[in-house]
């Protein structure tokens, strides 16, 4: 394998599956056969996961909802994201902890560095719930955070197009895909690949971001594999 340790960037709005909000429970058994074929290879899986599906912070802001309380109820939808994949992944046979930035004892770790990487290095799937735990950072955030936290080799974000275009390939269907890109490219081309702030943060401690298309079968194992797949940003 390519990647000893990876952190897995998934987004609320994907496990909605075919359906307009929630979880499809079909699409989260795919992504746990997925994640299994990894797992059983020997990759350590470290995995924080979107609330979109369920509520979004800034959105109930710009309805008029405080800021801070909004983007705390997208922390706890993020927990149940965590959970509902918690228990895909163990339907499969997998060892799992889900750790959460908020203390949430009943149902969840909190999230303690150490603990985490013993139990990446047990081979544990660690899914980190609850964002940072602090209002105004995303959860793309988190995932850089957390990535740089466990010493991850790179962080994979699965999404629903096949890497990074120079525009909107679901708008212009002569957009062109990028093999691989530079972070201060991506800077200069103002490509929208994550926040600026969790950018920032992986280009600060050289953690390489691969973005590719989650929902093609087979594609996180061909990464992990160092298959060409999706696009890298790189120093």
């Amino acid at each position: 394998m390519k990647y000893k340790r990876i952190l897995l960037k998934l987004s609320g709005e994907a496990l909605m599956g075919e359906r307009q909000y929630g979880i499809d429970p079909k699409r989260l058994a795919e992504y746990a056969d997925e994640i299994k074929e990894i797992h059983d290879k020997g990759v350590e899986i470290a995995i924080v996961i979107g609330g979109g599906n369920i509520f979004r912070g800034i959105a109930g802001a710009s309805n008029g909802m405080d800021r801070v309380q909004g983007d705390y109820m997208g922390m706890l939808a993020t927990v149940i994201n965590g959970m509902a994949l918690q228990g895909a992944l163990e339907d499969k046979g997998m060892l799992t902890r889900l750790q959460t930035a908020l203390k949430i004892e009943a149902i969840a770790e909190p999230y303690i560095k150490r603990r985490a990487v013993r139990h990446l290095e047990k081979g544990r799937i660690v899914i980190f719930g609850a964002g940072t735990g602090n209002p105004y950072f995303t959860t793309d955030t988190a995932a850089v955070l957390r990535g740089v936290e466990v010493h991850a080799d790179v962080i994979l974000k699965g999404t629903r197009v096949d890497g990074i275009y120079d525009s909107d390939p679901e708008k212009n269907a002569a957009a062109i895909k990028f093999e691989s890109i530079t972070f201060d490219d991506v800077i200069k081309k103002g490509l929208n690949v994550m926040d600026s702030t969790a950018f920032t943060l992986s280009q600060e401690n050289a953690l390489p971001i691969v973005v590719f298309d989650m929902n093609t079968k087979g594609n996180l194992l061909k990464i992990c594999n160092g298959e060409n797949v999706g696009t890298v940003v790189k120093i």
